[in-house]
């Protein structure tokens, strides 16, 4: 069974539809798919906003995978059947087979070994986010020791993981957010400033965090309208780094105060093919961290079923959860893997 949608549209474009067993190539993997998470790419690609990534009607939907192997492809030496792994490996144009379904096949280089301690439900809510923070902050920000580092949305999928990795790296990390709830779990995450966004003013949490200097290093998570917000906190020659657009000329304050602008896209590998052992590679050193202690996931603490994709769309589009939207296999035992869920469920 994979969970389809035949043309774009609202949350109850999905149904079930049969279909045989895929069959995988070489350098190939065919994951029994235990659970899935839901990103906002994933929902614009339903609804037709990011047209351009979604796979051939009848399109099989979602990036992030956790789940068993089931089969390997020729030239495949990392893994064996039976291997627990995790990774964002399909539900785009170039890398076509879903998470949304009983088996996917997946290109064996953008895929890890699942961290031990994790269940498949919190597994699958890694992988995306993980990469995204990684590349803007090890990659390309290249964080530091004793950096000045602001991550905006404390709880977001991207944000959550950030904050790890700012810290994981030694930096003093200010992380933005709407409600004291949402910047109290931020602080768990290791943040070591709160700034409610609506209340406070970018002005005065800039002149509060950084002694009116900005910082070193802005991870923004939201883009837009905020790129221009996040100029603004940014010091002199500082590191800004977005997942997505600016608002039109929202950069153009930052030429003015000489900063470094990357743009983050993981999508890359997988829509171009190049890169994709790189990934891999990734998630393999963030299972260390979550082994370590020093990366945790975020689950929102609503269920879902792959039975049940359209609610947990539905949920994650209505913007309210608190870290990453999971959806489990109906036949699987997502918890089954040693260990009770998070701390931050």
């Amino acid at each position: 069974t994979a969970w389809i949608i035949k043309d774009f549209g609202g949350p109850d474009v999905f149904e079930p539809h049969e279909r045989p067993v895929p069959e995988i190539g070489a350098g190939e993997v065919l994951v029994n798919v235990h659970a899935t998470s839901v990103n906002p790419v994933d929902y614009k690609i339903r609804r037709g906003d990011a047209e351009p990534l979604c796979p051939p009607h009848p399109a099989t939907l979602h990036g992030d995978v956790a789940g068993i192997v089931e089969a390997v492809g020729e030239d495949v030496t990392a893994f064996d059947k039976g291997d627990a792994v995790y990774g964002c490996a399909g539900g785009f144009q170039n890398a076509p087979h879903g998470a949304l379904a009983d088996y996917m096949p997946c290109d064996a280089r953008l895929l890890a070994p699942m961290p031990e301690p994790l269940s498949f439900r919190e597994a699958a809510a890694l992988p995306l986010v993980t990469l995204t923070a990684w590349e803007a902050l090890i990659d390309k920000a290249d964080v530091e020791s004793g950096d000045h580092v602001l991550v905006h949305g404390a709880t977001g999928g991207v944000g959550h993981v950030g904050i790890q990795f700012a810290k994981w790296r030694g930096a003093e990390v200010a992380v933005t957010a709407s409600a004291q709830r949402k910047l109290d779990i931020g602080v768990d995450l290791g943040a070591d400033h709160q700034i409610n966004y609506e209340e406070e003013p970018v002005e005065d949490y800039v002149e509060r965090c950084s002694d009116g200097r900005g910082f070193d290093v802005v991870f923004d998570t939201v883009a837009g309208e905020n790129v221009r917000t996040s100029v603004s906190a940014t010091r002199l020659n500082g590191q800004l780094a977005t997942v997505g657009a600016p608002a039109e000329g929202g950069l153009r304050p930052a030429y003015g105060s000489g900063l470094s602008v990357h743009f983050v896209s993981m999508l890359i590998p997988m829509l171009y093919g190049e890169g994709r052992a790189r990934h891999g590679d990734i998630l393999r050193q963030a299972a260390t961290l979550v082994e370590d202690g020093d990366l945790c996931p975020l689950v929102d603490e609503e269920a879902f079923t792959f039975d049940e994709i359209g609610q947990a769309h539905a949920y994650a589009e209505a913007g309210e959860q608190i870290g990453k939207v999971v959806v489990t296999h109906p036949d699987a035992q997502p918890e089954g893997s040693g260990r009770p869920p998070s701390a931050f469920h």
